[in-house]
């Protein structure tokens, strides 16, 4: 008996020991029950509410094995459980789950932040984002952010630190703030925090550029995006002093070496220009013409030691940005999510939807049609309620598809049949 049960014991050991939990199976067992949302209403069927039900005890089962397995030991096993909450987190809205366990989580995320090395305090940090995204703004998310933001502005700040970590809680402190700070006074700070790094970038006294390795550059882009996103929500007053003291000196990272810190300096001026205009459309900037033509530069630019996808990616950029400061032209984009759709009609509500989709990824248009944070941020009202048979009436089926694409096809070929046919009279072109 005394061998039979230790036999039992060392099988308990050892399924504990596999860490059923890694990060691609993590990734893998989460994104299996994360359906989208338009997904998950279209597929219900007769006897489908017992399924769900079933799904949802056995996903959550997982979530709950993830979040003890934040307390392992092992940093391989704690980063793999985080990185699965992570992917949950991003795909699926756990409101009512997450609530009940989110000190919990906190403790977690403290943990892996303190004691954690580079990647495990990187994935941390963007777990203390998503944490915050699925709580939205009120005392619960402001508890989380008390606690988690000295942790984040410590390591962002600390020279020290592991690069990868700093660059993700820039990225995280940026959101977090938006979502839950509280405190006016305690937001200004962060935005000082947030220029004290970015700010290095700038051209020195002298004139001469300031030179960085690879990753400080992009430690600076984050912390420049994130202090960017939180002048959204800043007072007019703010916003004033803000312009006069850095707008003067923001057109000296258009000369960066680096494409990505071209980019995110010349569209945090376009922004600076739009909430400028905004509190005075009489607003003026100095040697506009000048600043236009080094936009119109960078719009065109052809240098051959540049790679083509990152001049592809500039000019795209800033031909928006010369339109935002010349002509006062925004480019609108449409995001369409399930039945419904949102313009993206200004740079302060681009720049918002970046940041989020940062962090949810491919998750975001779910996040559009149920989370009611990200709902209100961009003002789209509460959740629609769409069930399996109005989604059913509005898809067009296959047969239907396959006659308007052979129609769209005819129509097209006979539009262009008298610049194929050799006998068309050519004297026109001659």
């Amino acid at each position: 008996m005394p061998r039979s049960k230790k036999r039992n014991n060392r099988q308990g050991g050892q399924h504990r020991s596999v860490q059923p939990f890694s990060d691609e199976e993590a990734s893998v067992e989460t994104l299996s029950h994360c359906s989208s949302f338009s997904d998950s209403a279209s597929t219900v069927e007769e006897g489908g509410d017992t399924c769900e039900e079933s799904t949802q005890e056995d996903f959550e089962y997982k979530l709950k094995g993830l979040i003890d397995c934040t307390m392992d030991k092992c940093a391989k096993t704690r980063q793999s459980a985080v990185e699965g909450l992570k992917t949950a987190m991003a795909n699926k809205l756990l409101y009512e789950f997450i609530l009940e366990r989110r000190m919990t989580l906190t403790d977690s995320i403290e943990r892996c932040l303190k004691k954690g090395k580079g990647d495990e305090q990187r994935s941390a940090a963007s777990l203390a984002c998503l944490l915050c995204i699925q709580l939205g703004s009120g005392i619960e998310s402001e508890d989380v952010f008390k606690t988690l933001e000295p942790l984040l502005k410590n390591i962002l700040t600390d020279g020290s630190a592991p690069i990868q970590a700093r660059q993700a809680c820039a990225t995280s402190l940026g959101i977090c703030s938006l979502v839950a700070a509280a405190d006016v006074l305690d937001l200004y700070a962060t935005l000082e925090c947030f220029e004290s790094l970015f700010t290095k970038s700038y051209v020195k006294g002298d004139g001469t550029p300031s030179t960085f390795n690879a990753q400080t550059t992009v430690l600076h882009i984050n912390c420049l995006l994130a202090w960017a996103l939180l002048l959204t929500i800043c007072s007019n007053t703010e916003v004033k002093k803000i312009l006069n003291k850095h707008l003067p000196k923001l057109p000296s990272l258009l000369d960066s070496e680096d494409v990505n810190m071209r980019i995110a300096a010349g569209e945090t001026i376009a922004l600076l220009f739009e909430l400028a205009r905004e509190m005075d459309p009489e607003f003026e900037f100095e040697d506009l013409e000048l600043f236009c033509t080094k936009l119109r530069t960078l719009a065109t630019d052809g240098n051959k030691h540049r790679a083509k996808t990152d001049k592809r990616k500039q000019r795209s950029v800033f031909r928006d940005v010369l339109r935002a400061v010349e002509a006062r032209e925004f480019h609108d984009e449409i995001i369409r999510f399930g039945t419904e759709r949102m313009y993206i009609d200004s740079w302060v509500k681009k720049r918002t939807y970046d940041a989020f989709r940062e962090f949810v990824g491919s998750g975001m248009n779910y996040h559009l049609q149920a989370n009611e944070f990200i709902r209100s941020i961009f003002e789209l009202g509460p959740p629609l309620m769409v069930n399996a048979t109005t989604l059913k009436a509005m898809k067009i089926s296959r047969f239907e598809r396959h006659l308007y694409n052979a129609a769209v096809f005819k129509a097209r070929t006979k539009a262009r049949s008298k610049f194929r046919d050799k006998r068309v009279d050519c004297g026109e072109y001659i």
